[in-house]
């Protein structure tokens, strides 16, 4: 039976029933078959997007904007000086203007506790198109890309290599949410935030599956079914690039890492990627890598959410 979304919020998968999740899924696919046949699916015909951008994006702009035009509605994009959000007008009061004009709005932003209180005040749902501690719509397009390839989520193992940044936390609470085993490897100084772990491990005690954080990226990728890895220095961090490389570079995907996963493992990456840091050619380039698809299907799924809660 279908759930009522409409109106609700996305800022966390945490925030999300299983049901819900999987509700996202059986949609997205539906809409990617429906733009594949070009049947029109024009659901959100008359509404607005506001599209709040305090961080630039390649993928997050172009297919939100491209899925609400899709879905018969306007997208209004919202770079770091178009509004006065939380700068000489409160967020209490910007959330109330906007739900005057909008009828839903997508910010990706630094501050996580802005997204919060956006959400809190609106009269509008709220899609978290990233913040500095997560990227939910990025991890269900990773679960839904995964789902296609696999046939399944529940069981199978994702190995995350890297910095315990906002993709990491996503993955933990994407992962954990079906039921999926992973493991993150990073280094010390370096690993997700507790609470965040704590919040999967409950999770996936419900699910049945297993968390498991350690410093040894070859354990962590160990019949691993996914790999996935991100940028070493995310956004707002470049002054530290140099520093972090030396701490990351026993971290790499490279060939010799990925003999220890599955051979028929998926290699993941929400790009942009910074080739011969994080990852090699071999590997992101290679018949394993995904990559591709995954940046396609952030349209299908975000349309699916837009869809939902507008």
């Amino acid at each position: 039976m279908a759930i009522n979304m409409k109106g609700k919020d996305l800022i966390s998968i945490n925030d999300l029933s299983v049901e819900e999740t999987y509700q996202i899924f059986e949609l997205s696919q539906t809409l990617k078959q429906k733009q594949l046949t070009g049947e029109p699916h024009k659901l959100l015909e008359g509404k607005t997007l506001g599209m709040i951008f305090h961080k630039r994006s390649t993928r997050t702009r172009i297919s939100f904007e491209t899925g609400i035009y899709q879905l018969g509605g306007i997208g209004l994009y919202f770079g770091p000086d178009d509004l006065q959000l939380g700068k000489s007008e409160n967020i209490h009061d910007s959330a109330k203007v906007l739900s005057r004009y909008l009828s839903g709005i997508m910010i990706r932003t630094f501050s996580h506790q802005d997204v919060i209180d956006l959400a809190k005040y609106a009269d509008i749902p709220v899609i978290n198109g990233l913040t500095d501690l997560l990227h939910p719509c990025q991890v269900l397009t990773d679960l839904f890309t995964i789902l296609e390839k696999k046939r399944q989520l529940k069981g199978l193992k994702l190995a995350y290599i890297g910095d315990g940044n906002n993709m990491a936390h996503s993955l933990l609470h994407g992962c954990s949410k079906v039921g999926m085993d992973i493991s993150i490897a990073s280094p010390s100084g370096y690993t997700p935030k507790e609470e965040i772990v704590n919040n999967a491990k409950r999770n996936a005690a419900y699910m049945g599956s297993k968390i498991e954080i350690t410093n040894d990226p070859v354990a962590a990728v160990k019949n691993a079914d996914v790999i996935y890895t991100d940028v070493w220095a995310s956004m707002g961090q470049e002054s530290e690039a140099a520093d972090r490389r030396n701490h990351f570079m026993k971290y790499q995907v490279n060939p010799e890492l990925v003999k220890n996963a599955k051979s028929d493992y998926l290699f993941m990456h929400c790009l942009p990627a910074h080739r011969g840091d994080e990852v090699v050619n071999e590997v992101v380039d290679s018949e394993n890598s995904v990559v591709f698809d995954e940046a396609e299907n952030r349209l299908h799924v975000q349309k699916a959410i837009m869809a939902l809660v507008m």
